[in-house]
Formats: C-alpha cells, structure tokens, sequence
C-alpha cells in the first residue's frame, strides 16, 4: 500500500501539506497524497515553467480539496466496472442485463464514471438508431435511456459520479394514428365470430373431449368472455375469488342487464391500489359458478378446485386453438 511521502528531492516543490509538484523530465507533474483512499492523485501540468507548474499545481489541489468537502473521492470506478455494482441490479437483472451493454458500448467500458458529463449521451439515441440499422423501435431507446438514468442515479448516492442523471436529447414524439388505436380493439364482426368459436370449442356434441377437459375449456371461455367485457390485466384476473364479485339486475329503458360489481384488491393489483368497478357480462360470473360448484368457503373463480388457479400456459394453449 503506497505510504505518504515524507522527504523531498531538489526537483520536488511542496505546495501544501499534501501536495507536491515535481518535474519529469522536461514537464512539471503534480502530485497529492490522498489520506481517505490512500493513494496519491498525480496529473501532469503540462508545463516547463516552474512558476506556471506551482500556480497549475495550487489550482489542481483546490479542485481536488473542494470535491473532497462534497464528500467527491478521486479516484473512479470504470462504466463497465458500475453497471456491473450488485446493487444497482435488484429486483431488474434481466431488463439492465439487456439494456446496459448498449450504453456501455456507446460510453466507452473503460471510461471512468467521474470523467464523464451529463450532455456525453447527448447523441445515445441516434448512434443506437445507426448501428442497428434503424431496426430498434424508438420505445426501446426510452426504456434504455431510463434504465441508465436508473443506473446513475444509484451510482451518484454512493458518491461515484459527479451528476444525477444524463441529459438526453428529446426523441421526436411517436404518431400513433386514430388507424392504430382502432385495430387494437376487435370489430363486431370479429367479436361475434370469437363468440361463437368459443362456444363451439365447448361444444357437448364434440365427443372426442372428456367432461375434466370440456370444464377446462368452460373455464378459458369465460375467463376470455369476462376479460373482453372488464378489462382486467391478467394478474388481476387470474387471482379473483367469489367475494370479490357481486352481480346486480339494473332496468334501462325497459331492458334488464346483468352487472357485475368486481373489486380488485390492493395486493393483487400491478399497482398495489384497491379499486372497484362495475362491467357488463354477469351472467358469465353465474353461468360460470353453475359449472364449477367450488366447495371451498372463499375459491378461486378461474380455477378447476377453487385452490389453484389455471395456469397462463393453459390459459394460452386453449385461447390459441380458439383463434
């Protein structure tokens, strides 16, 4: 481990307790013994004027004196060697695993985190755009832009970088025309042609299926029927029991509906808020509580015991044979 330096030859300058200019050759260097990390700082001065060297120096030692104040160290980890921090990856490892290698690429794996600027990522989005042919979707660069903000902003709370976040450019905003938010949703038409394949597909007439296997497809059809009707994410589907559904008959004009009243709790919910809600389609709740007959005091809705729900792969398989 280096040791702070104690005596000075002819061609060392001491300027303040811990630092030191020297001369190399024919150019000044400058040098300051750094007691928290241990080490000397050392920069050359780029002069051969010992009276520029020892102004250079004296301006070298504030810099450093000041940032150290700020709680700044001087020495720096590379980018590589920060994105590759334990902490920095929780709970996120496979999205940061995908998407750092391409700022690392970008910045330079050997590029000390305290050299770098917030405006260096300035260009990120068109290099990213020109070295993949403009094959990558513009959302993708605003997913990766986010993550290394994520990634700094970590990295400038343990005192490793000198600024919170970079200053990318603003990406032009993305035209998603009335066109594509209609064919996001299904046509009548396309509605009642899903309808009727899903009754067909549960058809009793259908003698090549077992009564365990026809109760499964009963299952998918009307978890498919009730989510076109709510649109409940799929976790929040998936995990509904009994008592969060009530049905309601509601007269208007002349006509009856069937609602269902369904709460989402707060520990199934993506977000972690509670929330209810009213929906058309609930007779498929009834139909669908006529065909399971849960014992259960409080059963899972989608599910073939009541204790299980079905699986998103069973879900899948059945709603792919049905399209």
């Amino acid at each position: 481990m280096p040791l702070k330096k104690q005596k000075y030859n002819e061609e060392e300058i001491p300027i303040f307790d811990e630092a030191s200019i020297y001369k190399r050759g024919v150019y000044w260097h400058f040098r300051m013994w750094l007691n928290n990390e241990r080490k000397y700082a050392r920069k050359s001065l780029r002069t051969r004027s010992k009276t520029t060297a020892i102004e250079k120096g004296k301006e070298a030692y504030l810099e450093i004196f000041a940032n150290r104040k700020m709680g700044k160290t001087y020495f720096s980890l590379t980018t590589k060697e920060g994105v590759e921090s334990g902490l920095i990856v929780k709970g996120r490892h496979a999205t940061i695993k995908t998407h750092l290698p391409h700022f690392l690429d970008f910045i330079g794996k050997d590029t000390k985190l305290k050299e770098l600027e917030r405006i260096d990522c300035e260009d990120y989005f068109y290099e990213r755009m020109k070295k993949s042919k403009n094959n990558v979707k513009q959302v993708t660069i605003q997913n990766e832009q986010s993550t290394i903000n994520s990634c700094m902003k970590f990295l400038f709370r343990n005192n490793e970088t000198h600024f919170e976040a970079f200053d990318f450019k603003k990406l032009p905003k993305i035209d998603r025309n009335n066109e594509a938010i209609r064919r996001a949703t299904f046509t009548n038409e396309e509605y009642k042609r899903i309808y009727k394949a899903l009754r067909t597909y549960c058809a009793k007439s259908n003698k090549k299926i077992d009564e365990d296997e026809r109760l499964t497809r009963e299952i998918v059809r009307h978890y498919i029927l009730i989510a076109s009707s709510s649109g409940l994410r799929v976790g929040e589907q998936r995990q509904l029991r009994w008592s969060d559904v009530d049905i309601e008959r509601r007269k208007t004009n002349g006509t009856q509906r069937i609602l269902a009243k369904i709460r989402v709790r707060a520990e199934t919910s993506k977000v972690r808020n509670s929330r209810v809600f009213y929906c058309r389609g609930g007779e498929h709740f009834e139909r669908l509580k006529e065909l399971t007959q849960h014992e259960n005091s409080n059963p899972l809705i989608f599910s073939i015991d009541g204790e299980q729900t079905l699986s998103k792969r069973t879900v899948l398989y059945h709603f792919h044979k049905i399209v």
